[in-house]
């Protein structure tokens, strides 16, 4: 019965391209037009076709993780290239929708996060071996999407590119305060610090984090510029000229959107302005996959732009200014399954080969889920004053020297 459900459901999502699959009882299938993209895996579990109708993104994600599903030429970016793009096109089918439905009505209770549970969610991500960190990412340990002013720039010149567009957007001036809700291994406030004089309070739950930011601050000579607290933004007093908060809204959760602008209202100057830089869905509310949730960030979601607008009319919040990155973060995951990969003997000895097949997936499955389906960045600048920033954007992108003479002649 299972193995007809499956076949069902691949006749259903595969129309373009081919996909070929052997199934744990000897038997071939293919599916697709047969035109294009070419990919072949063999299932060599007898309970998977069971668990992929059932639950498709864990099984199938948990089944390549244990070897328990083999690609052909272990072409995972094929298959998942593959798949995604078909899926985006066809969505489920019929059978299948109620499964997904119940998903929606229970994804709250995912992501209630109140302050123990996101100290435990955000431990289980980013309090890994910092070694690990050390293999994929800049030297500035950017873990955020990076900016390719440029699509030849380099990983380490798009992501400098990326903290200059959200310091330009926050309109700094020497001297003033600066709150950086999840603030990471600290690079973007000792950037605001050194390179814009601002003081800084940049909070994080990791503990990895938090020590390695420290360090950072004082070797670079900015401790008395920059203040970084092992603590949740929730839990922070006082006001500020700005906010900013950068790959940090995904873990926010939806029931505590309110909580969250509100805590942002609170912390900023009457005159002041937030920067929000969020991963975000080009469509209506969803769900996280569950092999995302288990393995790769507990309690996350990607918002629709909806859900977070919808949280900021609740407050006396003006929203200045959204901009849409659309594949950026795509070709910044490109370089870094490309670095983890040229890593990947340095990464199997401080895990293990199931470590190391579950971290290529979620870098290959991340990066194509930006390219083919509807997934970008949000950034969401602020105030709760209207003409707190200039009324165009043309404060961001200042002309050259030459255009303004020609101007003036």
């Amino acid at each position: 019965m299972w193995t007809k459900a499956l076949d069902a459901m691949l006749r259903h999502l595969f129309r373009q391209g081919e996909l070929t699959v052997t199934y744990p009882e000897g038997m071939t299938r293919r599916y697709g037009d047969g035109r294009g993209e070419r990919v072949a895996l063999c299932l060599h579990d007898p309970t998977l076709p069971r668990r992929i109708v059932l639950s498709p993104d864990m099984a199938v994600g948990e089944a390549y993780m244990d070897g328990r599903l083999t690609i052909e030429g272990d072409d995972l970016y094929g298959f998942l290239g593959l798949a995604i793009r078909n899926i985006a096109a066809q969505g489920q089918p019929w059978f299948r929708r109620p499964l997904v439905m119940g998903r929606h009505l229970l994804r709250y209770l995912g992501q209630f996060n109140p302050v123990g549970r996101a100290r435990s969610n955000v431990a289980h991500h980013y309090d890994l071996s910092g070694e690990l960190y050390d293999l994929f990412l800049d030297k500035d340990r950017q873990y955020s999407c990076a900016y390719f002013r440029d699509p030849d720039m380099t990983l380490e010149a798009a992501q400098e590119a990326k903290k200059q567009h959200i310091a330009g957007k926050l309109l700094l001036e020497p001297g003033m305060r600066v709150l950086d809700i999840g603030c990471g291994w600290g690079g973007m406030g000792l950037t605001l610090a050194r390179d814009y004089g601002a003081e800084v309070v940049g909070v994080t739950l990791s503990r990895e984090q938090h020590a390695m930011a420290q360090a950072r601050a004082g070797a670079a000579g900015l401790s008395d510029k920059v203040d970084f607290r092992l603590m949740d933004y929730r839990h922070v007093e006082g006001t500020f000229d700005r906010v900013v908060s950068v790959g940090m809204f995904e873990h926010v959760g939806t029931p505590h959107y309110g909580e969250y602008f509100r805590n942002v209202r609170a912390r900023l100057h009457d005159d002041g302005v937030a920067l929000i830089h969020t991963i975000g869905r080009c469509e209506r509310p969803g769900v996280t996959s569950p092999w995302i949730a288990k393995y790769i960030f507990p309690g996350g979601y990607v918002p629709a732009l909806s859900e977070a607008t919808h949280a900021v009319e609740g407050q006396d919040l003006f929203t200045t200014d959204v901009e849409i990155w659309r594949l950026h973060y795509a070709e910044t995951l490109k370089h870094w399954h490309d670095r983890f990969m040229a890593n990947i003997d340095k990464a199997r000895a401080l895990y293990d080969e199931r470590f190391c097949r579950m971290w290529r997936y979620y870098l290959i499955a991340s990066e194509l889920t930006f390219r083919f389906n509807r997934q970008v960045v949000f950034q969401l600048q602020l105030s709760p004053q209207q003409d707190a920033v200039p009324l165009t954007r043309d404060y961001l992108y200042p002309a050259p020297v030459e255009d303004m003479c020609h101007a003036a002649e």
